[in-house]
């Protein structure tokens, strides 16, 4: 991948909390929406673009009479393909790194009966294409006469224009062991699409991925989807915003709170584009190199036994 030796001192982030709920007629009217939203946040400087878990339910709008929740995945991998070019069109147009959101994917496309992953399409305008699966499924997903997905294995570390830049989808960021398993990592950049439909979701994969930023020491970004899709039959209702959080610093405000948008289910409107506006990567890279209050780095626990007591 292209990746110049400089390292950027900062970088503003575009994080759509998508309306699932506006309709598009057809897979290129899907693109025009998001060729729109990026070209707002190319205004205001922006060079990451993110859309949420299920961005693609919103194609739920156009799908086939008579479709049935356990044939709404297989539809939606038939179309990824076709997303696919769009995404890669849309990050070289507005110069801008693109994760198109998450989206299902055949396992083997010759084979649509293998199954399929819930897979994260990430986009650099150099012409790179990553997809990144999600690694731990909820029970929904893995309902056989649901949605049925399989579990990604393999997690990316994405090295472009001098970033370690990485994807979590949703639940996977509330995994510890992942946690731990990214922690000798060196990453600058942890993006989070998801998908909640309450207010407690939203809480929990909120809540860990500003823990992550934390046990990480480093910057960690999150959105979600909002609205509930034309014609769905799974999700009646998504509730979610978008917020940026950095390790709990004195140099970076004490909070971990960079940027965030209020959380809502339906703004009545295209979902809220969170502008997180020069974001101090590098600072929170020298954090990471030793130079934070008491981080300890990748801290294995290896040391500790356990004694089981009464």
């Amino acid at each position: 991948m292209t990746s110049p030796a400089s390292f950027p001192e900062y970088v503003t982030l575009a994080l759509w909390a998508t309306n699932l709920g506006r309709p598009v007629k057809d897979l290129a009217g899907w693109a025009n929406h998001v060729d729109a939203q990026m070209a707002e946040a190319a205004k205001q400087g922006a060079k990451i673009f993110v859309l949420p878990e299920y961005a693609s339910e919103q194609w739920l709008a156009f799908k086939p009479t008579g479709l049935q929740t356990g044939e709404e995945i297989a539809w939606m991998a038939e179309l990824a393909p076709e997303a696919r070019k769009y995404g890669a069109e849309l990050a070289k147009k507005h110069d801008m790194l693109l994760v198109a959101g998450s989206m299902p994917w055949h396992i083997d496309p010759e084979n649509p009966d293998a199954g399929q992953t819930n897979s994260a399409m990430i986009f650099t305008p150099e012409g790179d294409a990553i997809i990144q699966d999600k690694l731990s499924l909820t029970p929904g997903e893995q309902e056989p006469e649901n949605w049925n997905l399989t579990p990604g294995k393999a997690f990316n570390v994405i090295k472009w224009r001098g970033l370690n830049v990485a994807v979590l989808i949703c639940l996977d960021i509330e995994m510890p062991a992942l946690s731990c398993l990214l922690a000798p990592l060196d990453i600058d950049l942890l993006l989070v699409p998801s998908m909640t439909l309450t207010p407690s979701g939203y809480h929990r994969v909120f809540g860990c991925a500003k823990a992550r930023a934390v046990e990480l020491m480093t910057v960690v970004a999150a959105c979600g989807t909002t609205g509930a899709a034309v014609n769905t039959t799974n999700n009646p209702t998504n509730y979610s915003g978008c917020s940026v959080y950095t390790p709990c610093e004195p140099q970076l405000g004490h909070t971990g709170r960079f940027a965030e948008t209020e959380p809502t289910f339906d703004d009545g409107a295209d979902g809220e584009v969170l502008i997180a506006k020069d974001v101090p990567i590098g600072l929170v890279r020298t954090l990471r190199n030793g130079e934070a209050e008491v981080w300890p780095g990748g801290w294995t626990a290896g040391h500790v036994s356990v004694k089981k007591n009464g």
